[in-house]
């Protein structure tokens, strides 16, 4: 059989170059924001789920469009002690990626208003000082409270610090979201001392 009837087969080398260059390919993919804001919005479904605003779009929003690249605050024993004082229990994360630009930090993670309850993702933006300059709730998925995610409620945290292991500031509560408030103001406080770790 002459070289050219004879079938190509590719160099093991390059087959598994290949092969590398996908797989980065996907986990980049899957790893960004949008991605996970793609997710959030696909499996957040009414009535027991609302999604108030995509992670990627919070992200667009608090950084005018110009979304800096995630770093990752690694958590050792001693910062997931003082996590944990202000979270109220064990903080479920060892690594937590923020966003940081011109004195400002983003972060997004999850809490529970109450334990056997559904998780609620939000996002908070904290100034240089320790003030929370932005609060909001990205995705909720309990039945009854959703009011947290209002705009009239939220503006209440703009501008709060700690005081102890809470905020320096009355939050209203809001009547059969007793649980949803609380979680609100812990995590707002969790946020604050998330960017008192930042080196």
């Amino acid at each position: 059989m002459s070289n050219s009837s004879a079938l190509y087969r590719p160099a093991p080398g390059r087959f598994m170059l290949s092969g590398a260059l996908v797989l980065l390919a996907a986990f980049a993919l899957l790893s960004s924001p949008r991605a996970h804001a793609a997710d959030a919005a696909e499996s957040c479904k009414p009535p027991i789920c609302r999604l108030f605003q995509a992670p990627d779009a919070f992200l667009s929003e608090v950084f005018n469009g110009a979304v800096p690249a995630p770093q990752v605050l690694s958590l050792d024993a001693a910062a997931q002690s003082r996590i944990s004082a202000v979270f109220g229990r064990p903080f479920p994360q060892s690594r937590v990626r923020y966003w940081t630009q011109d004195g400002r930090t983003a972060w997004i993670f999850d809490d529970l208003g109450k334990k056997g309850y559904q998780p609620t993702t939000s996002g908070f933006v904290v100034r240089d000082g320790g003030q929370v300059d932005v609060a909001r709730v990205l995705i909720y998925k309990e039945s009854r409270g959703e009011q947290i995610g209002d705009a009239p409620f939220l503006a209440q945290l703009a501008g709060a610090k700690a005081n102890g292991t809470g905020l320096d500031v009355a939050v209203d509560n809001i009547s059969g979201a007793t649980l949803s408030v609380q979680m609100m103001v812990r995590m707002a406080r969790t946020a604050i001392e998330l960017n008192a770790l930042v080196p």
